[in-house]
């Protein structure tokens, strides 16, 4: 590491791997950001699902100020976060074969939908049968995921197979195995995660991209403001009401 601070060390692979992502995902991510626009304009829902750390890019695109408010969190119970006692429980859950089967049948999603599922690894039942099974169904999947997984680990599916073998779009996040940018003499572990950084960049600049597409259509972009600016919440309440059908988190 030299004479440099771990700070400094972090973010400057941060900045890296986001350099990454801009130079070599922009097709993907005009992709996904066209599929929400035509999603959108086709009358249809959106959904995003992560599990564990995986959520939290999921959960930030959800009821967010300067977001779509049609972006809907599809839940599993156990799963979305730490919140779950003991958190160990939540990392077994993702190994459950036939319980995203059961989320999506008791989920509102159908067909013409698209559903967003991140998955670092990819590698676990739980992800992969959700792209799976969500396909079967008609809805559209876009994986954000680090592909890098599904050629140093083994699948932990029945089929063998990774998230990204499963999806319309896949949007690759460029983490390395292992999700540790440093490592340190005298420090037995590799440190510091950037999985949550680089993941939210890649959504956010997905969901810029539909707003775009479908400004460009003439369309009106369903844009949440913050409650904390003036106007606020009399706006959002207007956006709420208007597509009252399509939001799954507001009734």
């Amino acid at each position: 590491m030299g004479d440099s601070k771990p700070a400094d060390q972090y973010l400057d692979a941060a900045i890296g791997l986001l350099q990454r992502v801009r130079d070599e995902e922009a097709p993907a991510i005009d992709a996904a950001g066209t599929l929400i626009a035509d999603t959108v304009a086709a009358g249809g829902r959106l959904f995003a699902f992560g599990a564990g750390h995986s959520s939290l890019a999921a959960q930030d695109l959800v009821y967010r100020a300067g977001g779509l408010a049609l972006m809907n969190l599809l839940a599993v119970p156990g799963v979305v976060g730490v919140d779950v006692m003991p958190a160990t429980l939540g990392s077994a859950l993702e190994r459950v074969d036939g319980l995203a089967a059961a989320v999506l049948d008791s989920s509102p999603l159908r067909a013409g939908d698209t559903l967003v599922i991140v998955s670092l690894s990819g590698r676990n039942a739980l992800p992969v049968e959700m792209a799976v099974n969500a396909r079967a169904l008609g809805i559209r999947v876009i994986g954000v995921t680090s592909v890098a997984y599904a050629t140093q680990t083994g699948s932990r599916h029945s089929s063998g197979t990774f998230l990204k073998d499963h999806c319309d779009i896949v949007l690759d996040s460029k983490i390395a195995v292992g999700d540790a940018e440093l490592t340190l003499d005298g420090v037995p572990a590799p440190f510091a995660p950037a999985s949550t950084v680089v993941t939210t960049a890649l959504l956010q600049a997905t969901m810029a991209t539909a707003a775009a597409v479908l400004a460009e259509r003439g369309i009106e972009p369903p844009l949440l403001r913050s409650g904390n600016v003036d106007g606020g919440h009399e706006w959002n309440g207007r956006v709420l009401d208007e597509y009252g059908d399509r939001i799954f988190y507001h009734h």
